[in-house]
């Protein structure tokens, strides 16, 4: 049986990424090259996702280019993409490697969005799977950040998510 998933904020090939800072000074970040980070990704993404897997991506896969989302072609499962704020291409582009493109998506009752949402907002659904904020995590329950750098670099199991709500 087929099993879905989440990650966000790859930033495939974006040399800058590895510059940024945490809020106390440390990188976000610690590898040693673009390539090692890359790597690193591929190999915990392809570990974990199955062939017929599939995986929302909540947007910032890549940075700047259509051949920096060429490493997709590499990746296990059915790709959807939730654009995030650095997902600027035009949609035939990203299209060759994601099934779909959406600007949000709901699974059980839970908002899937690249940027947190309002908390106003959140009413009509038991709680959000986003990304954005990096290593940053709100401070309320109902928020639920699939961000690399809080999820070891891995796509995390809806299951996982959906248990952490109940």
């Amino acid at each position: 049986m087929s099993k879905t998933f989440l990650i966000s904020d790859t930033h495939f090939n974006h040399n800058n990424i590895l510059t940024f800072k945490r809020e106390d000074g440390t990188p976000l970040r610690t590898f040693s090259s673009i390539e090692e980070m890359n790597e690193t990704m591929v190999d915990r993404w392809n570990k974990t996702v199955g062939k017929n897997d599939k995986v929302y991506h909540l947007g910032d896969v890549a940075f700047k280019n259509a051949s920096s989302l060429e490493i997709l072609s590499r990746l296990n499962g059915d790709k959807i993409l939730i654009k995030g704020n650095h997902d600027t291409l035009k949609p035939s582009i990203y299209l060759k490697h994601f099934r779909d493109i959406r600007a949000y998506w709901v699974l059980d009752k839970l908002v899937l969005a690249h940027i947190p949402i309002h908390p106003d907002s959140l009413s009509r659904w038991r709680g959000q799977i986003h990304g954005h904020t990096h290593d940053r995590r709100l401070d309320d329950k109902r928020y639920y950040n699939v961000c690399v750098e809080n999820t070891e670099y891995t796509p995390v199991d809806f299951e996982q998510i959906r248990s952490w709500y109940e």
